[in-house]
Parts: C-alpha cells; structure tokens; sequence
C-alpha cells in the first residue's frame, strides 16, 4: 500500500509540476489583474500617484452616462448582425469541405488563413478595399456607373463594413468547428434515411441541424464573447466614428483609461461589460440544458 501511495504522490507532484507554469500565468496575468481591476473600479484613479477610494460613485456613474449606453447599444448590434451571419457562413464552408470534392483541401487551407491574420493587418486589408479610391470595392461598383462610396466614413455603413470584416476573418475557425461536427454524424443515420426515401434537403434539416445543436450552442457562446468584447477592429478601421457610429464598449474603456487617464472609470465599465457577458452566457447553457431536458 505504502508503494502504491508513493507512486500516486509522484504522479500527482509530476501533474504539478507540469501545469504549474500555466497555473502561474493565469494567477498574474488573469486573477490577479481581475482583483486589481475590482479595486480601482471602487477608486478615483488616474494611473498616477494616489488611488482614491469613491465606492459605488463610479457604478452610480455609468447608469446616468448616456454614452456608455449608447456604446452598449452599438455592441450588441454588432454581435447581433455577425454572430447569425458568421455561423451560417462557416456551416456552408464546413459542409462545402465535407462534401468530398476533388482539391478541396487547398480551399480548406485558404479558408483558414484569415484567421491566423493579425486583427490589426485584417484591418488595414479591409480598409485598403473599402477605400473610395483605389479600393476594389468601389473599383467594383464604378463598372455599373455607381459613384464611389465611402463606406468607413459614413455613419449608416460603417458598423455593417466592420461587421463584414469580422465575418470574413472568423468563418474560418468556425469552419473547422462545424467540420469536426459534421465528421462526427454517423454516416449509417444518412444512409438510413436515404434508404427510406428521405431528400437531401430533408436529411440535412432533420438529421445534420439536430445532431450539431451542441456545435450551434458553442459557436454561439464562443463568438458572443468574442463579438461584446470588440476593441482592435473599430479601433484601427474608424476610430469608433463616425459620430460614434462604431464605439464599442470596448473602445470607450479604452479611451477613459488611456485618453482620459481615469482608471477607476474604466475599470468600473469593463465590469458591468463582464457581468453583461456572464449573464449572457449562462442564459444560454441554460436555454440549451432546458430543451435538452425537455426533449
């Protein structure tokens, strides 16, 4: 028993060992910032000298600051137009890989290459296509006698140009999400159906859809958080212009602790941005547990 129990105690010592480092990691540079955070929020702080301690004052603020709200507004319309957009696109990419085509592999590879592309580089590509000069966009839209448009600079196209963007930049990793899914569906459920007369279109709506709820339910989550927390993309494409027309939560935080060096501020909204998003995600397991339940 002695030895049985030595040997247990090596392992466990040798497991410690080995995820240690990322242990360590995410104490300094997750919780630890997170308890910082929590702090300042409760301070009146401007990154330099002495915090004050205001406690709720900077809470209180944010529910009378029209601003935020606005911003608020602006993220959740952009996760609202990508996230449907992005999963319907990479579930035609995934069942377009899937299909066994000839050289598909290639199409798979470049597919995926915007995804491992910087945001900050996605961005500038971006900008460079919607350029009302030289970009192809309007390079396109000058063929049918259209004049050219400036889409980052007008507030009724810039959100739906960035939005564009993101769907071309993420479809990719979803892509390869719903591939893992579809190559997980039994091939004898297909062949059963088809044996019983069942259509294409009828096997896809009622065997394929059904059994990658799980997948619809992950890409979902995944991308919401992704979506609500959009910073580098406004950042570099408008500057959250025009006339705020693309300021996110994200990018209002930015600019209250590095423009206007009030810490305490920022902090305090990058919390009710993080309740926001927890709230959001559980409601969605949540929904999720109760079909299957009820199924």
């Amino acid at each position: 028993m002695s030895g049985a129990g030595s040997l247990k105690r090596r392992i466990a010592v040798t497991a410690l060992i080995f995820i240690a480092p990322v242990l360590i990691y995410n104490l300094i540079f997750k919780i630890v910032p997170i308890f910082v955070s929590l702090f300042l929020s409760l301070t009146k702080f401007s990154g330099f000298g002495e915090a004050r301690f205001i406690g709720l004052a900077n809470y209180a603020r944010i529910f009378g600051d029209s601003e935020f709200w606005r911003a608020v507004l602006v993220t959740f319309q952009f996760s609202i137009e990508v996230l449907p957009l992005n999963m319907l696109f990479s579930l035609l990419l995934a069942l377009l890989v899937n299909s066994g085509l000839k050289g598909i592999g290639i199409f798979r590879a470049i597919y995926y290459l915007p995804v491992i592309t910087p945001m900050v580089a996605a961005s500038m590509i971006w900008i460079w296509l919607y350029d009302p000069q030289i970009g192809i966009l309007n390079f396109l839209l000058s063929l049918f006698n259209i004049p050219p448009v400036n889409f980052l600079r007008n507030p009724n196209t810039a959100l739906h140009s960035i939005v564009a963007m993101r769907i071309w930049r993420g479809a990719g990793w979803n892509m390869l999400i719903y591939l893992a899914g579809l190559q997980g569906i039994s091939k004898n459920l297909y062949e059963a159906a088809a044996i019983d007369g069942a259509s294409s279109i009828r096997r896809f709506f009622k065997i394929t859809l059904p059994l990658l709820r799980p997948v619809h339910v992950y890409v979902l989550i995944v991308g919401m958080i992704s979506t609500l927390q959009s910073f580098t993309e406004m950042y570099v494409m408008t500057g959250g212009g025009p006339l705020q027309s693309t300021t996110t939560v994200g990018l209002l935080i930015y600019r209250a602790a590095f423009d206007y060096m009030d810490m305490g501020y920022a902090s305090a909204m990058s919390f009710v941005l993080g309740i926001m998003i927890m709230t959001l995600s559980v409601a969605s397991f949540r929904s999720r547990r109760q079909k299957e339940a009820f199924e």
